[in-house]
C-alpha cells in the first residue's frame, strides 16, 4: 500500500490540494472533505496511469514538520498558522 502526503490550501472560495511526490497530481473541492476525497481519486488515477505507462511508482520522500512561531528582528512574535496537526 502506498501513502502520499498531500498539501491542502484554503482559497477564498474553495480548497485545493496536491501531492509533492506525484508532480501534476492535483485536485480541488468546495470543502476540505471534498478536496480530500478528490485527492484520493486523483492519486488512484495518477498511479493507474503510471502503471499503464510502465513507469515506476515513486517512493515518498516528503515529510511533515510543523514549526513553532518565531520572533522577528524587533522581538515581536510572528504569527504562524500551522493548522491542527
Amino acid at each position: 500500500m502506498y501513502r502520499f502526503l498531500i498539501i491542502i490550501e484554503e482559497g477564498q472560495q474553495n480548497y485545493s490540494a496536491y501531492a509533492p511526490d506525484l508532480p501534476g497530481c492535483v485536485a480541488t473541492g468546495h470543502t476540505r472533505e471534498e478536496v480530500e476525497q478528490n485527492m484520493r481519486q486523483a492519486i488512484a488515477m495518477h498511479i493507474q496511469g503510471m502503471v499503464e505507462d510502465q513507469e515506476p511508482i515513486p517512493i515518498t520522500h516528503t515529510t511533515r514538520r510543523c514549526l513553532p512561531p518565531t520572533r522577528h528582528a524587533q522581538g515581536m512574535p510572528l504569527r504562524v498558522n500551522a493548522g491542527n496537526y
